[in-house]
């Protein structure tokens, strides 16, 4: 809650800086700037430069400052790291009370908690020393050196001077006591803001990483052959899916019977996620190549079709009666006024259908997989290696962004027409 915060705070400001900013500025000579209608025309809107490259800073400013980076000279509050002390009361079974102080030793993330001695003191309360982990709660058994036990009906009853009880906690300044169901002592550092590494590693820690597994490898194959087999899945599985899932539309798209037919068929297989189908996979092709593509070719047929069949279905009538008029063939409609008018429709399906293939690769590679980048997150993840994990995801994300603008690259060139009647 407080990352989305802090995250719509940045947008607002960032957006209010740079608007400020424009407003001094000339203004745009341009057709677009010269229309007078411009709310809800697509083809006004243009991606904002700024806006785009300030989003991907603010993304490494909240990363790096929510994971202590020392790339990044601002951070959130961290976990509390050091040493404190509480003082706890213990009443013995006989109704007389001690005091005792509990020393806490807290190292950073990633830092072995050196175990330290103190002098017990006097007493039946006998003072201790324990180091914690940072940002985790841990059990003192405060009885292991007291001459007065819990089984002999010893009981804590206060820190620092402030009743406790099991549903009651009291804040140390340095962390929070609680009583366990038994009546050990339950000590929590505060935590902070900041992530645990486990959890998030800072943005130089995955940098890191990723050089290593490039130059060394991971899991007996390069980085680089990871990648390349989770392309060329990707690819086969969405080509062999747009080779049959285009012709299938256009045929939905323009015959009766072929819809009839097939639309419940891709109404009902459009909604099931490519994972439920797995264990279907495995059954019917195996565990090798062949089950991960087919996979593949599952989660981007059912999008080609409907986006071939909505690009036919979008065509305006009134192109194909002047074609009617003019003499035009059935043949020559199809080929001069249904695909080029269709083509659009098919290359946004064809960017849908990627990015889910992308998402799917790694379910795909979870079958048997020597090798993929899906293969590399998964068994990365078995052992809490964080940082190799976000690392093939940033990687994933960074190959299918570059394939989305590919492809409108080749939409703007194979389809200049778009958004013109």
């Amino acid at each position: 809650m407080i990352v989305l915060l802090f995250y719509i705070g940045l947008f607002g400001g960032a957006f209010f800086i740079v608007y400020t900013l424009r407003r001094g500025l000339h203004a745009r000579k341009d057709f677009t700037s010269l229309k007078t209608v411009t709310f809800g025309d697509e083809s006004a809107v243009r991606a904002d430069r700024a806006a785009s490259i300030i989003s991907v800073l603010v993304i490494f400013v909240i990363w790096a400052a929510f994971t202590g980076s020392k790339l990044f000279p601002i951070h959130v509050p961290g976990p509390f790291v050091g040493d404190t002390q509480f003082t706890y009361t213990l009443e013995n079974a006989d109704g007389s009370t001690d005091e005792a102080t509990v020393f806490v030793r807290v190292p950073a993330f990633g830092e072995e908690a050196e175990k330290f001695e103190v002098e017990p003191g006097s007493g039946f309360a006998k003072d201790d020393a324990f180091a914690a982990p940072a940002g985790r709660s841990s059990t003192i058994l405060f009885d292991k050196n007291d001459e007065a036990k819990r089984k002999d009906g010893a009981k804590i009853i206060a820190i620092n001077g402030m009743p406790i009880g099991p549903d009651i906690k009291v804040d140390t300044g340095d962390g929070a006591v609680r009583l366990t169901g038994k009546g050990a002592i339950s000590f929590t550092p505060k935590q902070g803001l900041q992530m645990n590494p486990i959890w998030l590693p800072a943005p130089e820690t995955v940098v890191a990483r990723f050089f290593e597994i490039a130059s060394e490898g991971y899991q007996n194959f390069s980085l680089w052959e990871h990648l390349g087999w989770s392309l060329l899945r990707v690819v086969a599985g969405f080509v062999a899916g747009a080779l049959v899932g285009i012709p299938l539309g256009y045929a939905m798209g323009l015959s009766g019977w072929f819809r009839g037919w097939f639309d419940p068929i891709v109404e009902f297989m459009r909604p099931v996620p490519p994972l439920a189908l797995i264990p279907l996979v495995i059954i019917w092709f195996g565990i090798w190549e062949t089950g991960k593509i087919v996979l593949l070719f599952l989660a981007a047929l059912w999008i080609m079709t409907i986006a071939a069949r909505a690009g036919v279905s979008g065509v305006n009538i009134s192109k194909i009666h002047a074609a009617y008029s003019l003499g035009a063939s059935k043949w020559q409609i199809m080929r001069y006024v249904i695909m080029p008018n269709s083509l659009p429709e098919i290359f946004t399906g064809a960017r849908v259908a990627m990015g889910v293939c992308w998402g799917t690769v790694v379910a795909a590679e979870l079958v048997a997989a020597q090798k993929g980048a899906g293969m590399m997150i998964i068994a990365a993840s078995k052992f809490q290696l964080t940082d190799i994990v976000i690392m093939g995801i940033v990687m994933i994300g960074i190959i299918g962004y570059g394939i989305d603008i590919l492809m409108r690259k080749a939409e703007s060139w194979l389809v200049p027409w778009k958004g013109q009647s």
